[in-house]
């Protein structure tokens, strides 16, 4: 039985370590390339202006339930077309949740060829970064 590969891509943010480029599983990958979507303006990206949710711009919104959808629905839209191919889009689940000053947001998929379900979070808000 044959097995698929695994390949490597490059990291993102790109950098060079003591052996060269950096490169990221097939995984880190697919978070990496979320990661663009939620901190990437639309307009952002010259050749690409369609790219990106914008999640930064709305740090000043009021956090609520209005948002939350408005959240979801962006990055429904930029997930399905910046990860074709990648994952299974049928299986792309993506919660949005908030309290305070924090934007939770929770997104499942399953990879198109493994057929691996996975999850990330990321918390958006004072506490920065994402978990």
């Amino acid at each position: 039985m044959a097995r698929l590969s695994s390949p490597s891509y490059l990291a993102f943010p790109f950098r060079v370590g003591a052996d060269g480029p950096v490169v990221s599983s097939r995984g880190d990958h697919i978070r990496e390339q979320i990661e663009q979507v939620l901190f990437t303006d639309p307009g952002e990206r010259v050749f690409r202006p369609d790219f990106g949710a914008g999640v930064k711009s709305l740090i000043f919104e009021p956090n609520n339930s209005p948002l939350w959808e408005l959240t979801r629905q962006r990055l429904t839209a930029s997930l399905a077309a910046a990860l074709h191919g990648e994952v299974d889009p049928r299986s792309l689940g993506i919660e949005v949740e908030g309290d305070g000053e924090e934007l939770r947001v929770h997104i499942s998929y399953t990879l198109a060829t493994l057929g691996q379900s996975e999850q990330q979070s990321f918390l958006l808000g004072p506490g920065g970064g994402n978990g």
